[in-house]
């Protein structure tokens, strides 16, 4: 691990684990036009940046979400939400926009987490993509890709494990292991 101050970037993505519990401190306008502009800051095929953002603040909207997926109590307990979509009819190519979604969502939470803010990224909650397109009152060429809940982290210890290198990348053929 580098030393403190030495890699910011390498640090936060090494330190930075899913938070599923919140203090109940609204996240400010501020915040989440740093994390929105994280987001939007990610790279994309033709630079055609596919992601939309709904911003969630509203209780009675967030308590509707949550009863959209098996993790209603991560997504109620949490100030803010932010579902993220792919703009269909602004795709060139689904998996390189896909992909670039995903490199938006990381943006995102890495943000939080430089910010000081606990956040998750749902997928769970795609299995009733429609439900939550109405809620939003999202029209029907977006898509939903992800929602993630933010907030101020509860306390609590947070540990994630990794397999080793050596169990997840060959050398020049996908046989060959590779020597860490």
């Amino acid at each position: 691990m580098p030393e403190s101050g030495e890699n910011k970037v390498i640090e936060t993505i090494l330190t930075r684990r899913s938070v599923r519990e919140f203090k109940n401190r609204p996240v400010s306008k501020d915040e989440i036009n740093t994390i929105l502009n994280a987001g939007r800051w990610a790279p994309s095929g033709l630079n055609n940046q596919p992601w939309r953002f709904v911003v969630v603040r509203d209780p009675d909207t967030i308590q509707k979400l949550s009863e959209c997926t098996h993790y209603s109590g991560i997504v109620a307990g949490a100030p803010l939400l932010i579902a993220v979509f792919l703009d269909n009819e602004h795709s060139y190519s689904r998996t390189k926009d896909v992909q670039s979604i995903g490199a938006s969502i990381q943006n995102m939470l890495l943000s939080c987490c430089e910010l000081g803010l606990g956040a998750v990224w749902l997928g769970e909650i795609l299995n009733q993509s429609e439900k939550v397109n109405s809620i939003l009152g999202c029209p029907s060429a977006l898509e939903l890709m992800a929602v993630l809940a933010i907030g101020e982290p509860a306390p609590g210890k947070r540990s994630s494990a990794r397999k080793p290198l050596s169990e997840l990348v060959f050398e020049e053929k996908y046989r060959q292991k590779w020597e860490e």
